[in-house]
């Protein structure tokens, strides 16, 4: 019995971080045209690397390419400003963020990580809905699955 649970939970963490990827691909994506109009002088390709900052410090995902780091250090205030504005200029994926913060959450604390802190820092910014249960990983992927159709990151599930 213990070894069929183990399997369903060692099949479960990446089912459930592949759909916590795809809420990050979400925000990502709605983050670019956002910087673009914030810093229409920014290149492209440093709006691409500020969207991946924002996301990667809301989810406490340390890059750590030498030159990308020093990207984050040189913008540092640009990052923590916009990961403070996403619960307002982003209000739409309060709830998908919510659920990825806290599944991401529950997937460390399986693998012995301790993740309080990148909940504590969303809470600080406004972004957790305090009073959202925690979801079910069926309802958490359901979720994913129609922001990440809506978003054209997954292809619609096909109907015969």
């Amino acid at each position: 019995m213990t070894e069929k649970k183990e399997t369903i939970e060692s099949k479960l963490v990446p089912a459930l971080r592949q759909g916590i990827d795809i809420i990050k691909m979400v925000l990502f994506k709605e983050l670019k045209p956002h910087l673009e109009k914030q810093y229409p002088k920014m290149a492209m390709d440093d709006i691409n690397r500020l969207a991946g900052a924002i996301v990667n410090t809301l989810f406490g995902i340390e890059n750590l390419d030498k030159t990308i780091a020093g990207f984050i250090r040189s913008n540092e205030p640009v990052i923590k400003t916009e990961v403070a504005g996403i619960a307002s200029n982003f209000d739409h994926l309060r709830i998908p963020l919510t659920d990825a913060l806290r599944i991401q959450y529950l997937c460390d604390s399986q693998e012995g990580i301790d993740s309080e802190t990148v909940l504590e820092r969303a809470r600080e910014a406004n972004i957790l809905i305090e009073d959202r249960d925690v979801r079910l990983p069926g309802a958490f992927m359901s979720i994913v699955r129609s922001f990440g159709v809506a978003y054209k990151i997954l292809a619609p599930m096909k109907t015969e």
